[in-house]
């Protein structure tokens, strides 16, 4: 347990105080590929719900795609079930500023196992679904049938990001999530160290994940990072209206 203790002793990088209460959730979000979009507002604004402020960067909108590893999901005082506490993740979320904490809105989750799928969704709400993911040695991909969502991603990480643009930190230091469920407006807290973030190479990347007018693909992304991952502390979710 000395690894969450020092995790909750490491605030410094937070933009607010620690949530009161005990933490509810332990969980690893690792191997990590960022894609980043620049999007017109006015179209984003029809994909999230009204009662939610999109935040901006210099006055400019963005959706991410992030892939990874989520590892040992776990509830407090329980241990982690590797066949449904371990699998792959897509998710496509943009940037919310409520009072003044910026976090974040997932727009499409997607979850490699069934079973975790519907595990996280009965628990969180949060909107997962079962997509057919793949990790390699050199590549995430995805296709999700259903939705006609195509993701291949052959990378490579390069040298960590030592000195990060305020852009760099926008994008990837969140420390709440929200969701809309039963007509009311909930906020997930959670806690975690910075961001290790890496530079990427691509030798092949093609994906399309289309939301209404917007179309993600690989001709517009606008920032990409990768990450080794961040141990996970998240708390029960608070009811904002």
């Amino acid at each position: 347990m000395n690894h969450i203790q020092n995790l909750i002793a490491d605030t410094h990088h937070r933009p607010w105080k620690l949530p009161m209460g005990k933490w509810q959730y332990y969980q690893e979000w690792n191997d990590a590929l960022f894609l980043h979009f620049e999007v017109d507002f006015n179209i984003l604004r029809k994909l999230v719900p009204e009662n939610l402020n999109i935040d901006s960067f210099e006055g400019k909108y963005y959706i991410s795609v992030v892939a990874f590893k989520m590892e040992k999901i776990r509830p407090r005082n329980l241990p982690s079930v590797g066949f449904i506490s371990d699998f792959y993740e897509i998710n496509v979320r943009t940037y919310i500023n409520n009072n003044d904490k910026q976090g974040v809105y997932f727009l499409n989750i997607e979850a490699e196992k069934q079973i975790s799928a519907f595990v996280a969704k009965t628990l969180s709400g949060l909107p997962y679904e079962k997509s057919e993911i793949k990790r390699s040695t050199i590549s995430y991909s995805n296709i999700n049938t259903k939705k006609k969502f195509a993701l291949v991603a052959n990378f490579e990480p390069r040298e960590k990001i030592e000195n990060k643009t305020a852009f760099d930190l926008w994008l990837t230091e969140r420390y709440c999530l929200y969701l809309i469920k039963d007509q009311k407006t909930l906020r997930y807290e959670i806690h975690h160290a910075e961001w290790p973030l890496h530079y990427v190479n691509y030798s092949d990347l093609s994906l399309n994940y289309g939301f209404e007018a917007i179309n993600l693909n690989a001709e517009n992304v606008t920032a990409c990072h990768y990450s080794p991952g961040v141990r996970v502390l998240s708390w029960k979710a608070e009811i904002l209206d």
